[in-house]
């Protein structure tokens, strides 16, 4: 039966990190007692007042406890209530001293004082205008979040996302959400459109409302484009779309008119069939643009001048005291006669050695050459082999912090002759929109990458796309040189994507190992023993930095999620864990980014170490590569996770010396021959898979399981291009 109790907050004794969960002790007013209440107190403060609705349970050890489902708080009227809640720390500025001086100075008024009244503060000695004005900010902030707190507490949101909204929509947070609240799953990260689409029910819209038709419709999208694609026929997307939103098929005909008409999603009838085809508005223009510009660097003029090919061949070989092969020299040649162009090849076929002879005689005759990569990582093994400065995509662009895109642009393109990107399988449809509308027209760009590897983690499959248009002279190396026929690793990659199994023998600890296991138990038990004893001991890696997890999925006891609790407890035990949700985290923890985040500067797919958790300041410090390091919110924690274990997809662009890769049965939805075959190569010294041969063999005669559906041969092949479009896809 549900009660009501009345009282003061007198102590605060557990609170949840989120603040989705707390244990504390009321005062009651009537009949004066102590009592232990919990659960979802959103916030709540030493010394407030509240009013409570739940019930009465008994605990095992702690004895009668009250289960708050319902909380209302009111600031405290007493002065020894008052002085508690200024000593909370709740308002940023006033900490126990400055909290008995303000109680002493104006009792029972403080609260009023400080509300109506702040500049009076001032009369407190020492309390400075610079006090003051942080003072009024924090009132009004914290004043702020707890309405929104308590709003949406009442519609099943934890405190945790209340302070995300607050920090994006401040305060228009309630109005956004009652009247608006599908945009909470493009606007809030974390808020996905089940969520927001819970709230929008919640504050009263129909199931069958247009808002939410057209909503969910694009949701659909986008959750397609999270698999790869960047659209999808109109057929596959209403079926999927009616399942998503419990809605008949024929209910979506009109929304989706309607979200076509508005601009939302663009509807293009497919070539070879009566079928149609719908992207999200986005995606659509940068394929659009992507085809653009392409035909409008491959037409342009260079700035470099012209050079004899042939003498530069044979100079550049007796420079680097090296001997180029038949397909190394072609590929060199088209580099220095087309504007644009693609080489492609797998590990040790020498795509390093083009990139450095290139480098070579380009240098020669200008200055102006940016190299680039996807990731910090890939930008950093660039300039470890080129030894000239590479950068990452995103530094080259420079993210403008206003218009939250990037200040390299068509308006304001690189200062560059010739750019070359590093690990090109890795650009996505968005992005390589983005690099393309920077690049003058004067300038040469040569793309570099493994095109057999895992596609981009965003939407699309440009290299691959680009390459099979014809519209771009490509060249793929397929000799593997002598330096690289003795690594296991290397013959083994090129096994698999060859559609061949790997040598799996045991070659008295070479750099390649198949650990035969069954039981999915024993493979995480294996996993912890080779990382903790076995390769420490034979090849001297670090255990946390040198030596990568990488598995095909997140889920089951040998997904990322388990090992990742597993071997934190082994390699980074903490006596005082942090506790965030549902999640662990530790001082010296080794985790991931798995968003860009362009304020931050820090990207998906950056790793990094936790070097501190303030509990005062409620922030997390983690360093990354390249000095880099961020302080990230404890409302901001999702943006991290932990790294001992990542996704396959995720080591994209990154290269270890050691990675263990557990193949099995259970992984068989994801199982394809390159994702083994990204694995594999992400290894620089030592590879070990555990797992079954029937799981390997799985995943290397499935070629089929990542094709993506996109528009972009489409938009290449097409005679006319449409008029520029220059948008922002940030926005």
């Amino acid at each position: 039966m549900e009660e009501s109790l009345k009282g003061q907050i007198a102590s605060i004794l557990f609170q949840a990190p989120d603040q989705s969960y707390a244990i504390a002790r009321l005062q009651r007013e009537n009949p004066s007692s102590l009592v232990t209440i919990l659960g979802h107190l959103s916030n709540v403060k030493v010394g407030e007042c509240v009013t409570v609705k739940g019930s009465w349970q008994n605990h095992s050890h702690h004895g009668k406890q009250f289960h708050v489902t319902k909380l209302s708080i009111t600031p405290p009227s007493s002065i020894v209530g008052i002085q508690k809640y200024l000593e909370s720390g709740m308002i940023q500025g006033i900490g126990p001293v400055y909290a008995k001086k303000i109680v002493e100075k104006f009792g029972e008024n403080t609260l009023d004082i400080i509300e109506n009244f702040p500049q009076k503060l001032c009369q407190i000695p020492g309390l400075g205008e610079k006090r003051l004005q942080q003072i009024i900010a924090s009132w009004q902030e914290q004043r702020a979040i707890r309405d929104v707190m308590i709003f949406l507490q009442g519609h099943h949101i934890s405190p945790a996302y209340a302070q995300k909204i607050y920090r994006v929509y401040k305060e228009r947070s309630i109005e956004k959400v009652q009247e608006k609240p599908y945009d909470l799953a493009k606007d809030i990260f974390g808020i996905g459109f089940k969520m927001a689409d819970a709230i929008a029910l919640n504050v009263g819209f129909a199931k069958d409302s247009q808002d939410r038709l057209i909503a969910g419709l694009s949701y659909t999208l986008w959750e397609l484009s999270s698999k790869g694609h960047t659209c999808a026929l109109k057929s596959a997307l209403l079926e999927e779309a009616s399942s998503i939103l419990e809605v008949d098929i024929a209910a979506l005909q009109a929304p989706l008119e309607m979200a076509e008409k508005q601009g939302f999603l663009v509807m293009q009838k497919e070539s070879d069939s009566e079928e149609v085809s719908v992207w999200v508005k986005a995606l659509y223009q940068a394929e659009i643009s992507i085809a653009r510009e392409i035909k409008r660097i491959q037409n342009a003029p260079l700035r470099m001048r012209s050079i004899d090919v042939e003498k530069a061949l044979v100079w550049v070989q007796e420079e680097l005291a090296m001997t180029l092969a038949d397909e190394q020299k072609i590929a060199v040649k088209a580099c220095l006669e087309e504007n644009v162009h693609i080489v492609t090849g797998g590990p040790g076929t020498g795509k390093s050695t083009i990139t450095k002879a290139i480098l070579t005689i380009l240098s020669k005759i200008t200055g102006q050459i940016l190299l680039a990569a996807p990731t910090g990582r890939a930008a950093k093994r660039l300039t470890q082999i080129t030894k000239k400065k590479a950068f990452t995509l995103h530094s080259i662009l420079e993210i403008d912090f206003i218009s939250g895109g990037f200040k390299r642009n068509k308006q304001n393109p690189l200062s560059a002759d010739l750019i070359i990107v590093d690990e090109a399988s890795m650009v996505d449809t968005e992005l390589m929109h983005m690099l393309l509308l920077a690049v003058p027209d004067h300038a040469r760009l040569l793309l570099i990458g493994d095109v057999d590897q895992l596609p981009s983690v965003g939407p699309g499959n440009v290299l691959k796309d680009l390459i099979d248009s014809h519209e771009i002279t490509s060249t793929k190396l397929q000799k593997i040189f002598r330096q690289a026929a003795g690594s296991k690793i290397i013959i083994n990659a090129h096994k698999i994507n060859q559609g061949d199994f790997p040598d799996v023998g045991h070659y008295d600890w070479s750099d390649f190992h198949f650990y035969i296991e069954e039981d999915p138990e024993k493979i995480a038990t294996t996993i912890e023993s080779l990382i903790t004893k076995t390769i420490p001991e034979k090849k001297r890696f670090h255990p946390i930095w040198d030596i990568q997890v990488l598995s095909p999925m997140k889920k089951g006891a040998i997904g990322t999620a388990a090992l990742n609790e597993r071997l934190q407890k082994v390699l980074n035990p903490c006596s005082k864990p942090f506790y965030h949700g549902s999640r662990v985290l530790h001082p010296g923890d080794k985790v991931m980014q798995i968003k860009n985040n362009y304020q931050k500067k820090v990207f998906n797919g950056e790793l990094g170490e936790i070097i501190e958790i303030n509990l005062v300041s409620k922030q997390v410090l983690v360093a990354f590569d390249q000095n880099k390091t961020i302080e990230y919110d404890f409302s901001e924690l999702d943006e991290l996770q932990l790294a001992y274990a990542i996704s396959i997809h995720k080591s994209q662009g990154s290269e270890f010396p050691c990675v263990i890769v557990p193949m099995h049965s259970s992984h068989y939805p994801l199982l394809c021959r390159n994702l083994l075959y990204t694995a594999v190569t992400r290894g620089k010294r030592f590879v070990v898979l555990l797992g079954t041969k029937k799981a390997v063999a799985i995943a290397i005669h499935n070629d089929q399981v990542f094709r993506r559906k996109t528009g972009l041969k489409k938009a290449l092949s097409e005679e006319k291009i449409a008029e520029p479009i220059y948008l922002d896809l940030f926005n």
